[in-house]
């Protein structure tokens, strides 16, 4: 049985019977005025973040959900987008789509502004969407893409780049790990099933984003996921793993390179009126301004003794240099 075949087989069983925290610390669930969840929906919360963004959410987008559970995310994306088939999910599993469907029924006697041809869903894969090209404002996943080996991560993010509008948006939650993991807990099929031991370095992940083209890249959330203690798992030292929050938007690449914002702030307490470093970039005095890393770098290399660079903060909201 390949890796992707037992994925398969712990989310057939999770659809027939839910089990809550299956393979994730559950995440928060928005409250939006108006909006009920089914019980069954919250139980089948099978998230490591949230996806569902307000602003992202504007002009009742074409949204795609990727993996849909029990549809807890796909009736948040439909809260925003309240026309037929204006929410897509794709499910590679059968099942999770029959328990997405009867969770939908529930919702719609639960919420009078909600209808079930908000919904379309499709069985299909990651790996290759049953969606037209350039036909989608805004694509989720949560908790999917860290599941999948690097052909296979790289070939889903292709995927999700074809089918997005230009400056369409991919927002995802995934655990990510800055230690190495012994073979013994990579090759643990279920463990990887699980959103355990699939998660590479931040970095390593954003260079599989940016790789297939995504121009701007922004961290939006980061923090605390798992544990992985000697005691119960085939490492020497505890793995200290964490979820983030990614949007990558479908933007030009730079000639320079991509945008990519860590929460990085650059600040100029200099005594001039402002300053300006000629490439779009005014720093008004002592006034925050959000710079991608290649921004905050290249103010560094200048060397001035007026400008404050901040570390990441692995949180960013918009605005900013680019």
């Amino acid at each position: 049985m390949s890796y992707l075949e037992t994925t398969v087989d712990v989310y057939r069983q999770a659809a027939e019977e839910p089990q809550i925290g299956l393979c994730c610390t559950t995440n928060p669930v928005w409250q939006l005025p108006g909006l009920s969840m089914p019980k069954r929906m919250l139980e089948m919360n099978y998230g490591c973040g949230s996806t569902v963004n307000p602003r992202d959410l504007v002009n009742n987008p074409t949204v795609l959900y990727v993996g849909v559970g029990g549809g807890m995310e796909l009736l948040q994306f439909s809260y925003f987008s309240r026309r037929p088939g204006s929410v897509i999910g794709v499910d590679v599993v059968p099942e999770m789509i029959d328990a997405c469907q009867q969770n939908l029924v529930e919702a719609e006697a639960q919420n009078d502004w909600f209808h079930r041809d908000f919904m379309d869903l499709r069985l299909g894969s990651a790996l290759d969407l049953p969606v037209e090209d350039n036909s989608v404002d805004v694509a989720a996943q949560n908790c999917l893409f860290n599941i999948f080996k690097a052909d296979d991560l790289k070939r889903a993010l292709e995927e999700t780049y074809r089918i997005l509008k230009p400056h369409g948006r991919l927002v995802m939650s995934d655990p990510v790990c800055e230690q190495p993991m012994s073979d013994e807990l990579r090759n643990d099929e279920r463990l990887r099933a699980l959103c355990l031991t699939g998660s590479v370095p931040l970095q390593a992940y954003l260079d599989f984003v940016t790789g297939v083209g995504f121009g701007t890249v922004e961290i939006r959330a980061k923090r605390a996921y798992r544990l992985l203690s000697p005691r119960h798992y085939a490492t020497n030292e505890l793995l200290y793993i964490e979820s983030v929050e990614v949007c990558a938007i479908k933007d030009p690449m730079p000639a320079d390179g991509p945008c990519v914002f860590t929460g990085k702030t650059a600040i100029y307490y200099g005594d001039e009126d402002y300053f300006d470093d000629g490439k779009g970039h005014v720093l008004m005095p002592n006034q925050p301004l959000s710079v991608c890393d290649k921004t905050a770098g290249a103010l560094a290399r200048l060397t001035r003794n007026d400008i404050f660079i901040s570390p990441s903060t692995y949180f960013y909201d918009g605005g900013g240099c680019c």
